[in-house]
C-alpha cells in the first residue's frame, strides 16, 4: 500500500501523483470514480469497455466489417499464456 500526501487546489482539484498514474494507466481525460466509505474517500479507475473502444476505433478508421470479439479474446488469452510461460 502506498500513501502519498498531496494538496487540494483552490478549485477543489487534487493531482494524482505520477507514480500512481503510471501504475494504474491513468491519462488526461480518463474518468475515475470517487467513493465515500466510512469517512474514507476511495479513488477507482473504472473497468474499460473494450467493445466500445473497438467500435470507436473501427468507426475512426471506417472499418466496414464485423468485429469478432471472441476471436480477439482468444488471441489475447493465447498471448497471456505465452507471456506467463516465458517469465
Amino acid at each position: 500500500m502506498v500513501r502519498i500526501k498531496t494538496k487540494v487546489g483552490p478549485k477543489g482539484q487534487i493531482v494524482i501523483p505520477k507514480v500512481l498514474r503510471d501504475e494504474y494507466n491513468i491519462f488526461p481525460g480518463d474518468e475515475v470514480i470517487i467513493e465515500e466509505n466510512n469517512q474514507t474517500l476511495i479513488l477507482e479507475k473504472p473497468k474499460e469497455d473494450i467493445v466500445k473502444k473497438l467500435e470507436a476505433f473501427a468507426k475512426k478508421i471506417r472499418f466496414e466489417g464485423k468485429i469478432n470479439i471472441h476471436a480477439i479474446e482468444e488471441e489475447y488469452e493465447e498471448r497471456w499464456k505465452k507471456a506467463q510461460h516465458s517469465t
